[in-house]
């Protein structure tokens, strides 16, 4: 079965995301999964000058404990580069609340979003169109890292179920497609799909899953194209220190360059 359906492309173009998120066409994007503030600080400090990194992800450790206001502002003092509000999983809920949503995305001055939509295709459309609306840049994931995720592996995501989202966010204007860095095959897949609906070099792929969870960045790298950045966590964060962060996010970087 084919999800890429017949759509107006002209419309599609007029849709499609301006604002481009992060100018280089590859980084590597620190995953700030930690508890504390100070220790953000430390990331960043650690890798904001360090070419091949493209901005940073925050999700619940720090959001839920301090708001996504401080956790801006921390980041902001050290760095201008763009900084991505993982909601884990945002777009799982009804239509209504991606705008209430959005509003506090750009509130909390964060530069992007993560969707995740399960929560079905109208919840999926309108979480995009608030977001849009707030000038925030949209990163759409459909397929998860972790094991027995799709219902042929033990899951309870149909086969097809990531095909569709991403297939309706490339519909609605949308760039910006998080995929699993860890499976290589489903990368190259959803980058061909992609390019059916989009055209090649006219997307980005964003992906987590490396080092802890299997993922090889240079492995990925020969089948996410030209546009795509890594997202990774712990590889950096548990280095102790500035100067040992640093150390490991040139080595990260140097992966992607070669990837």
């Amino acid at each position: 079965m084919d999800v890429v359906k017949p759509f107006d492309k002209a419309k599609t173009e007029r849709r499609r995301e301006m604002k481009k998120l992060i100018t280089q066409q590859k980084s590597v994007i620190p995953a700030c999964d930690v508890m504390d503030l100070g220790k953000l600080e430390q990331i960043v400090m650690a890798t904001s000058g360090v070419p091949g990194i493209g901005g940073y992800k925050v999700g619940l450790e720090l959001v839920i404990q301090f708001g996504l206001p401080v956790v801006v502002e921390r980041i902001r003092g050290h760095s201008q580069l763009p900084i991505i509000f993982d909601h884990q999983k945002g777009g799982t809920d009804i239509p209504e609340l991606g705008q209430k949503f959005a509003r506090v995305a750009k509130f909390s001055r964060a530069d992007a979003v993560i969707l995740f939509p399960f929560g079905g295709a109208a919840t999926e459309r309108e979480w995009i169109k608030a977001c849009r609306e707030e000038d925030l840049v949209v990163l759409v994931g459909g397929h998860m890292t972790q094991k027995e995720f799709l219902s042929n592996e033990g899951g309870f995501i149909a086969e097809l179920g990531p095909e569709q989202i991403y297939a309706i966010a490339a519909e609605n204007g949308v760039s910006n497609f998080v995929v699993p860095g860890n499976k290589a095959e489903f990368v190259l897949k959803y980058r061909h799909l992609l390019e059916k609906i989009l055209g090649q070099g006219n997307f980005t792929l964003y992906a987590p899953g490396f080092i802890v969870q299997g993922g090889n960045i240079s492995e990925t790298g020969k089948v996410a194209g030209e546009n795509w950045h890594a997202i990774v966590g712990s590889a950096i964060y548990k280095a102790e220190g500035v100067d040992n962060m640093r150390k490991a996010a040139l080595e990260v970087t140097s992966q992607i360059a070669g990837g």
